[in-house]
Order: structure tokens, then C-alpha cells, then sequence
């Protein structure tokens, strides 16, 4: 239900957010496979625009509730899962007698299946956890404080979407201290970039909210991730 007259719908800019969430995870999933180093600690790439993912994410469950985001993010799966199906047979093609770049495209988009189970896993896995817990605390806290409620989902799910990438992609190949700090380092990071967000965020959020007219409480939702058809 909402608490205004006006019930979620799919409106342009509705589809513009969910363009923007699909687009933002591609990027970071193609980015991702270069590693920097910030004052000494490694780092994916993908950190310059994966965080957006989950600021976006925070903006459609609280403008229009967990379960138009719910949908957003299925769709982020599906669209996700075609574009690493297409880089795969992209890569499948016998490259031309004169391209010399066929290794250099393995590199960057032949990603090794563990690799991608475990993006693929850590990123349902995080933003169901960021939506679920966004969701539970508006109404928690009435609407009331968004800076808890956008802060407090983003430590939830970004880590538990650096605990399960770090662990299913990277286990086993190197050593435990390593493994702990790019965790760690990841964690770390996502959660200060949104934190820095914040003001963005409000902004966009009061923004759509006057321009949807709507303000959606999950109070009489089903929160099955499962359930993307509702």
C-alpha cells in the first residue's frame, strides 16, 4: 500500500531508473576485471560505478517499493546474463587472419565460469539484502531518517555481496590475508561512496517522489525475491 492516493506504476522515468541500474551493472561487470591499488590496497575497477547500482537500487524501493525493485533487479539478472552469453560466443567466433586482439579479448570478457558464478550469486544475493532491509526499515522508522535507512542497507548488502564475490571467486587463489583485505577494502569503499551519495540521493528521491506523486510502504507486500511476477 502508499500513503498517497497515487498506487506505483511504470512511468517513463520508472524506466529511465531501471535503464540506468541495468546499464550501471554491465559496466561494472566489463570493469571489473582490471584491479587498482588505493593507498596501497587493491581494488576492482568496477568500484567507480558499481556503487551506483545500489544508490539506484535504494531509490526505487523508496520511491516505488520492494516490489517494482524487485523487478528491476531480475531484470538487471536476465539483461546481465545475456550480455556475458554474447561476449562467450563473441568469443567462440574464429577471429579474423589480421586481428591480433582475440587474446586481449579473452582477457577482458572471457571471464572463467567461477568468476562469473560468483558475480552473478553475490549480486542477487546483495541487492535483494540492500531492497529487503531499505524496505523493512521505512516502515520501521515510519518514513523517518532515509540517511538510515539508505547507509544502513548499503553496509547489509554490499557486504554480503563482497563476502560472497571475494569468497566464490577469489578462494583459494590467494592467500588468506590478501583475500581478507580486498574484502575488506571493497567493503570498506562501496560503503563511503555512498555515504559521500547521500545528499545526491535525498535530492533524487524528494525529486521523484514530487514528480511520481508517490511514496510506497511495503506494509502489504510479499518480500519473496522469488516472487517477481507480483
Amino acid at each position: 500500500m502508499t500513503d498517497k492516493a497515487n498506487t506505483p506504476r511504470v512511468t517513463g522515468l520508472f524506466v529511465v531508473l531501471a535503464a540506468l541500474f541495468v546499464t550501471m551493472l554491465i559496466a561494472s561487470n566489463v570493469i571489473a576485471v582490471k584491479l587498482i591499488q588505493v593507498w596501497g590496497h587493491p581494488l576492482f575497477a568496477a568500484i567507480v560505478v558499481f556503487p551506483i547500482t545500489y544508490i539506484l537500487g535504494d531509490i526505487l524501493t523508496e520511491v516505488y517499493g520492494f516490489r517494482f525493485a524487485r523487478r528491476v533487479i531480475w531484470l538487471g539478472f536476465l539483461c546481465n546474463s545475456l550480455a556475458v552469453l554474447g561476449f562467450w560466443l563473441g568469443g567462440l567466433l574464429p577471429p579474423a587472419v589480421f586481428w591480433q586482439g582475440q587474446e586481449a579479448y579473452q582477457t577482458i570478457l572471457g571471464s572463467t565460469p567461477r568468476i562469473l558464478a560468483a558475480s552473478l550469486a553475490a549480486y542477487l544475493v546483495g541487492e535483494f539484502t540492500n531492497s529487503l532491509v531499505l524496505s523493512r526499515m521505512k516502515v520501521a522508522t515510519r518514513g523517518r531518517w532515509l540517511w538510515t535507512r539508505t547507509i544502513g542497507s548499503t553496509v547489509v548488502g554490499e557486504g554480503v555481496d563482497s563476502l560472497v564475490f571475494a569468497t566464490g571467486a577469489l578462494a583459494g587463489t590467494l592467500p588468506g590475508s590478501v583475500l581478507l583485505d580486498v574484502l575488506l577494502t571493497q567493503w570498506i569503499a562501496k560503503v563511503l561512496y555512498e555515504t559521500a551519495a547521500t545528499p545526491f540521493t535525498y535530492a533524487v528521491v524528494a525529486w521523484v517522489k514530487r514528480h511520481e506523486g508517490i511514496d510506497t510502504y511495503d506494509r502489504q507486500v510479499s518480500l519473496n525475491p522469488l516472487a517477481f511476477l507480483r
